[in-house]
């Protein structure tokens, strides 16, 4: 293994194994992992077992004891900012209780050599013997709003085999500190322009009986709804907008742009102006919070050109939305006759939310139908007057 660690070092790379009571694999697993590097930090987030005697027959690793326990979250962070100090530029992480291969690490050092600078994320296979249901479902779920918050799709981010590139992440403040720190960190790190990618790997999964989880179900996934929550919130208020202000007034952003309207020459002028007219419609018609989620599956199957279709999209983003809700909700008053625009906080009956309701829906409908329409045939006579016949 003298390749790898040679490797380990001209990478500026470690291993950082975050541990809490599991005292029967951590020695194992300490073992598995210094025969490839010795570059090795741990983070003993208040183990009560006799971890610290456990860290003590290492002499050549970088521990890190502190109690009482605060959560696994934390003691990543710890890590990162210790690797940081440390002066390396990457911390491979992985968990001690015996899951992880170590013979992986290879796999994130081929990676990181052949695209620098990015986090890589282990994928596991989920479906095999003695994975439960709630860690499979949780995972799509977990995929599904990492999908929403960045546009970016992956197949397990929930794997705590990663690699992270530290000198990116230490100095950010984060506000999780448990298991919802690994979701967080992906996605404010997408945010901030770190590339998120995945490798496939291997694991290990024991019977039920034989598993030692630190994982609350009810609590943790608690906490995770609610960091999705809080993040889908910035992305739609802060982060969309300024990507989107990003690409409009950025020479990277016009080449996009450019490249989306007039690259694929074989996609006709009605596919182009489809694909925005689709976008605009999706952008309004009142199904918020999932217009993505509709509607990329469906210009996919309907062959449209996806950056555009996006690109469209984009008019129902902060600050615009308030507007479009109000055009909406007008809209639909003015087609069901109803004069009085506005309602008294007193004569908000459940009847009355009911009508106003039904108004936002209908002429959010049919607004998003109409604006489609015309973003369609404008685009269409923009791309004959300067793209010509197709």
């Amino acid at each position: 293994m003298q390749d790898t660690q040679q490797r380990f070092k001209q990478l500026k790379a470690c291993v950082l194994i975050p541990t809490y009571n599991n005292a029967g694999t951590l020695a194992d697993v300490l073992t598995n992992v210094l025969q490839y590097t010795n570059d090795l930090i741990v983070v003993n987030d208040g183990s009560t077992d006799n971890t610290v005697e456990i860290l003590k027959q290492f002499q050549t690793i970088h521990a890190v004891n502190y109690t009482p326990n605060q959560g696994k979250g934390m003691a990543l962070r710890t890590g990162i900012v210790q690797a940081a100090k440390l002066g390396y530029e990457y911390a491979i992480t992985l968990d001690s209780d015996g899951q992880h291969y170590a013979s992986d690490l290879e796999l994130f050092l081929n990676k990181i050599e052949e695209t620098p600078g990015v986090l890589i994320i282990g994928a596991r296979n989920l479906n095999q013997e003695n994975v439960q249901l709630k860690s499979s479902f949780g995972n799509r779920f977990s995929n599904f709003w990492f999908w929403v918050n960045t546009g970016i799709t992956l197949p397990d981010t929930q794997s705590g085999y990663r690699l992270y590139p530290v000198q990116k992440l230490a100095r950010k403040t984060y506000f999780t500190t448990k298991y919802e720190f690994e979701i967080e960190v992906i996605v404010r790190a997408s945010w901030s322009g770190v590339d998120v990618t995945y490798i496939p790997i291997s694991v290990y999964y024991p019977k039920p009986e034989e598993r030692v989880s630190h994982f609350r179900p009810f609590k943790d996934f608690s906490r995770i709804s609610v960091l999705n929550t809080v993040l889908v919130l910035i992305a739609l208020l802060w982060i969309k907008p300024r990507d989107f202000v990003r690409l409009l007034f950025s020479r990277e952003g016009w080449k996009k742009i450019w490249k989306a309207i007039f690259v694929h020459p074989e996609e006709s002028n009605h596919t182009k102006a489809a694909s925005v007219g689709f976008g605009v419609f999706m952008g309004i018609v009142p199904v918020w919070g999932f217009q993505l989620a509709i509607g990329i599956p469906a210009a996919i199957l309907m062959r449209l050109n996806k950056a555009l279709f996006i690109l469209a999209a984009n008019i129902s983003i902060f600050p615009f939305t308030p507007f479009i809700w109000m055009a909406s909700l007008l809209t639909g008053k003015w087609l069901l006759g109803n004069k009085e625009w506005i309602v008294a906080w007193k004569d908000f009956t459940l009847q009355r939310f009911m009508q106003e309701g039904l108004a936002f829906f209908l002429g959010g409908t049919v607004l998003s139908i109409a604006a489609g329409t015309v973003a369609y045939l404008l685009t269409y006579i923009l791309l004959l007057l300067f793209r010509g016949k197709k």
